[in-house]
């Protein structure tokens, strides 16, 4: 192995690295953070008014989708047994934070990931149905 050579392998390594950070840097900079929505109902059922209000108030905080966060809204379009493939497409698509609305949103969520936080919508008992031990502490990924 030739001894001038080494140092000039080093070099270039290290040059390629140093070229590389910025780069880095600037991925995670960029990052957007993806949040997805389970829903029972489209944004165009009466009932989207609660799910635009939603998106309202992400809006009045500074995040707009498309913009500096992206929102996956997916809908069961009231086929409630379409949740666990629905949740399962959510974690598919590896959010930050899934919002679930309704029971059996939130269950479906839940059985899908233990490790992605779920802030759950209007639940009637989310302590009864297993979704959270208790109102006080949550415990796990899923929260209200």
């Amino acid at each position: 192995m030739d001894p001038v050579m080494e140092p000039r392998k080093f070099m270039a390594a290290m040059a390629g690295s140093l070229l590389a950070a910025p780069r880095a840097a600037e991925a995670q900079q960029a990052r957007v953070p993806r949040l997805c929505v389970l829903a029972a109902d489209s944004l165009s059922s009466p009932w989207a008014s609660r799910y635009n209000a939603f998106i309202r108030g992400l809006g009045d905080l500074g995040y707009v989708d498309g913009r500096n966060i992206t929102i996956n809204f997916l809908s069961v379009d009231g086929q409630y047994e379409r949740f666990p493939a629905l949740a399962a497409e959510c974690v598919r698509l590896k959010p930050d934070i899934i919002v679930a609305y309704t029971t059996p949103g939130a269950l479906a969520a839940k059985q899908s990931t233990g490790t992605i936080p779920i802030v759950m919508g209007p639940i009637a008992d989310p302590v009864g149905t297993g979704i959270v031990a208790s109102l006080a502490r949550p415990v796990g990924n899923v929260t209200g």
